[in-house]
């Protein structure tokens, strides 16, 4: 299943519809790394809201595609993880560490403009 990445403005906006596969994560990974560079994207939400589960995998990749879009000059907020799913993935271990996490699409707006206001790296 397809992720859509949607363009506003300096950011990219990708929201999961369902749960995803690995190999949709690895997709997704792909396409908002490459999009970064392309539109020259300041910052990347992912909306996980949808997801009722997140296994090690998915941490890892949401984590690694941070990473990956900080090394191309953009940060990265990833809004919505569940309650349920946040309890279950302190439980097994997993985390996003160094990854911005907000409530809601408001709050990861806000918290992207602040992040990025002033960060004029690409001469813009």
């Amino acid at each position: 299943m397809e992720v859509p990445i949607l363009k506003q403005g300096d950011y990219l906006i990708a929201t999961f519809q369902a749960a995803l596969t690995d190999e949709d994560l690895l997709q997704l990974q792909d396409a908002l790394v490459a999009r970064v560079g392309k539109f020259r994207s300041r910052g990347v939400i992912v909306d996980v809201t949808a997801m009722d589960v997140m296994d090690s995998f998915a941490a890892r990749t949401l984590r690694a595609l941070a990473h990956m879009v900080r090394l191309r000059g953009a940060e990265t907020v990833i809004v919505g993880i569940q309650p349920e799913v946040a309890f279950a993935m302190v439980q097994l271990g997993l985390t996003l560490e160094g990854v911005a996490t907000a409530l809601d699409l408001e709050e990861a707006l806000l918290l992207m403009n602040r992040r990025t206001k002033g960060a004029n790296i690409r001469g813009r």
